[in-house]
């Protein structure tokens, strides 16, 4: 290995750094105190290496959007037969992929047996699952690399700076990786190195740990003897908000100081500054000859400087004036470290872990993120809000350089939001809450960046949280994609079935976009496969009978669907109201009979007390409502007062509205019924409504009991009978089990 790579291995402090068993950089004791950096303001505590998250970097050569992750095949030179302890080892991971620890053993058995094809197998399986444990793909790496195979070691750090390109460490593997193995004395192996350089920054160049990668490029740079190309690269570093932001100046300091300024200033800056101060020099001189020249000897001339060549006068005036324009940015750098920083001490776990965050470190993320976006939204102030704004033509002119100053401004805000948004979902990767977060931040700029994110989250982290997934098919749903928005929902009730809410997600997507027939049918599957489940068959009988009666216009089929139901849970209360309802709501001198029929099921139904009193209750007021003659309200309220007979009754007091004496009992359907320990008298005493005229050759105590009635049933807790309410057969979409 040449002095150069040697000299960026050290560079690069990997063994100052450990790997937990999972796989996350640790903090080590080895950091020198002198590597700690000063807060502006007041003392930080070390912290750790941060992993990176997925984003994309522009104009790179390896492809790093994150939908675009894919593992790496298996090798040929696969050896045959494996490990004794692998298949049992294997099995538990996949019996249950969420289980890490099992994943942790696995890894750990195939290091120790040292087989590559074991190693290999775990290895694609675990980050496929966990991609962004970076410590696991440099471990990868490394095993491609000792085995001899350089090109398939590169690969696998390829794919996983398109998991994590956040990730300054991995980034520093991978230029380590091409660092022993190119040739240098190519002449394309250094532009290689610096594009990748260039890649490394674009992605993780403003994360507030990525002091580690500037500090390498520069130190390349030097070493390949290009010192303004190192210079340049400490000019765009001193720009940067990093953790180490006061060493990167002094650096910057001691390169100028370490060689002359033309060596290391743009060929521009050094000739302006070089002129300016040329100027500077000779107005100082002028005033210096006309003191000397008093005393000068007759005939004797000032020595010339040859006009070509820079004193050392000179070249300390350049530097002076090269320092005083980097001081201004350092300060301002300054200010934005200083804002920053409380917020990063707040991070405790700035890595991926599936360990749970405490609230407090969630905190400390949201107030991050609200306070960058804050930041964003200060530099998208309307400007014609500025009262100082000129509006004649000339000054629009002259404000042109402001604006586009203004925007680019906004573009670097925007993309800091962006990186944090990213490095918080490293640390909460498992939280729903964030990834929203990002999406509902990205999707009024651009829709194809929001369901990328969706895609990552979905198909990478979350595979079974369906919450974020039936909001990817609203997503795709509103932005008008029903297509994909249906293949969201398939994919999730094909990972998680048995969901209720999912397959409702289906039905009513289908019944949105006009599709009743697909809609019905999806129903009509939940129904069929859930007759081993009483509750959650009744669930969906009832949401496909309500289907067909109200948009399908068939109450026949929909009885039917309520009736077979019943055949199956004769004692749901709630398929018995349905099918009231379902009765009562079409004509009502057809259906009288079948409203009866409805209440005499329920009441032969293995249904609780107060349920079968609501039931004859709600037959009685319908044959109040609408039958045609009175013996047949008196039969239906003859058969009421029997049952209210034997099932108890209620308090008379209860009927003529006193119900300070009454105790309510709330039925399942939010309902109320007056429960008492006293059978109830016959007649009422005070009856408020006017009875109909008596009616020859009938008892008038029972016409009497009749007109007290009307008052009887028009009591509230009679009127809350949830007749109005008969779907809410639960407000969730999960039923009860």
């Amino acid at each position: 290995m040449d002095d150069v790579s040697e000299t960026l291995f050290i560079m690069a402090a990997e063994g100052g750094e450990e790997l937990s068993g999972n796989g996350e950089l640790e903090e080590s004791p080895a950091m020198e105190a002198s590597e700690v950096p000063t807060p502006p303001p007041f003392e930080m505590a070390d912290t750790s290496e941060e992993n990176g998250s997925a984003t994309v970097a522009p104009e790179a050569p390896v492809d790093l959007d994150p939908s675009s992750f894919s593992m790496p095949l298996a090798g040929e030179d696969e050896e045959g037969e494996l490990p004794a302890d692998f298949e049992r080892l294997w099995k538990v991971t996949q019996d249950n992929p969420q289980d890490f620890t099992s994943w942790t053993d696995l890894l750990q058995y195939c290091e120790q047996e040292s087989h590559i094809t074991a190693s290999r197998r775990a290895l694609v399986a675990f980050l496929t699952h966990y991609p962004l444990c970076y410590g696991y793909w440099k471990k990868f790496t490394d095993l491609e690399r000792r085995a001899g195979y350089n090109s398939k070691a590169e690969e696998v750090c390829i794919q996983g700076l398109q998991a994590i390109p956040l990730s300054v460490d991995l980034w520093i593997h991978y230029i380590n990786l091409l660092l022993g193995t190119l040739d240098m004395n190519l002449a394309e192996s250094p532009k290689r190195i610096r594009s990748v350089f260039e890649d490394a920054i674009a992605a993780a160049g403003l994360d507030f740990h990525s002091d580690r990668l500037w500090d390498l490029y520069v130190e390349w740079e030097k070493e390949q003897g290009n010192m303004k190309n190192a210079a340049a690269i400490l000019d765009r570093v001193l720009k940067v908000p990093t953790q180490l932001y006061n060493t990167h100046y002094d650096k910057f300091k001691e390169h100028l100081n370490s060689h002359e300024p033309k060596e290391v200033l743009s060929p521009e800056e050094y000739d302006e500054l070089r002129t300016l101060c040329r100027q500077s020099q000779k107005a100082e001189r002028a005033e210096q000859a006309q003191e000397e020249e008093a005393e000068r000897p007759p005939g004797e001339e000032e020595p010339a400087t040859p006009e070509g060549t820079d004193t050392e006068e000179l070249i300390q005036k350049i530097r002076e004036q090269v320092l005083l324009r980097r001081d201004k940015v350092y300060q301002d750098n300054e200010g934005e470290v200083r804002q920053r920083w409380h917020f990063e001490d707040a991070i405790k776990r700035p890595y991926f872990h599936v360990k749970s965050l405490d609230r407090h470190q969630l905190r400390a993320w949201h107030s991050y993120l609200d306070w960058e976006i804050a930041q964003l939204n200060k530099d998208t102030k309307d400007p014609d809000q500025d009262p100082n704004q000129a509006s004649t033509e000339g000054s629009e002119v002259t404000a042109q350089p402001n604006e586009v100053s203004e925007e680019a401004s906004v573009a670097q805000d925007d993309h800091r939001v962006r990186i944090l948004s990213e490095r918080c979902l490293i640390a909460c990767a498992l939280y729903e809450e964030f990834w929203m977060r990002y999406i509902q931040y990205l999707e009024p700029q651009s829709v194809d960046e929001a369901r990328a994110v969706f895609k990552r989250a979905c198909e990478i982290h979350l595979t079974h949280k369906p919450n974020i997934h039936m909001q990817w098919a609203t997503f795709e749903e509103r932005h008008g994609d029903l297509t994909e928005a249906r293949r969201v929902l398939e994919a999730l009730e094909n990972n998680l079935p048995g969901l209720a809410v999912v397959c409702l997600r289906r039905a009513a997507l289908e019944r949105r976009a006009g599709n009743l027939d697909q809609s019905e049918a999806l129903l009509q599957e939940a129904v069929a496969g859930s007759k081993e489940k009483p509750t959650l068959h009744a669930f969906y009988s009832i949401k496909l009978a309500r289907l067909l009666l109200k948009l399908g216009r068939n109450p026949s089929k929909a009885r039917r669907v309520l009736q077979e139901a019943l055949e199956i849970s004769p004692d749901n209360d709630k398929l018995h109201l349905n099918l009231l309802e379902l009765e009562v709501s079409g004509d009502p001198w057809a259906s009288a009979e079948a409203v009866q029929e409805c209440v005499t099921r329920a009441l032969a139904a293995p249904l609780a007390t107060h349920t079968k009193i609501l039931f004859s209750q709600r037959g009685l007021q319908f044959a109040e409502d609408y039958s045609n003659s009175i013996e047949s309200v008196l039969s239906v309220y003859e058969e009421h007062q029997k049952l209210m007979k034997e099932l108890g009754g209620t308090k008379r007091g209860a009927e003529n509205g006193d119900e300070d004496s009454e105790k309510l009992d709330k039925g399942e359907d939010d309902s109320t019924v007056a429960v008492s320990a006293q059978v109830p008298p016959t007649v009422p005493h005070v009856p408020i409504t006017t009875p109909p005229p008596p009616v020859m050759g009938t008892d008038m105590s029972a016409q009497a009991g009749y007109g007290g009635y009307g008052n009887w049933y028009q009591q509230s807790q009679y009127s809350s009978y949830g007749y109005q309410n008969t779907w809410n057969y639960n407000q969730g979409y999960y039923p009860p089990s």
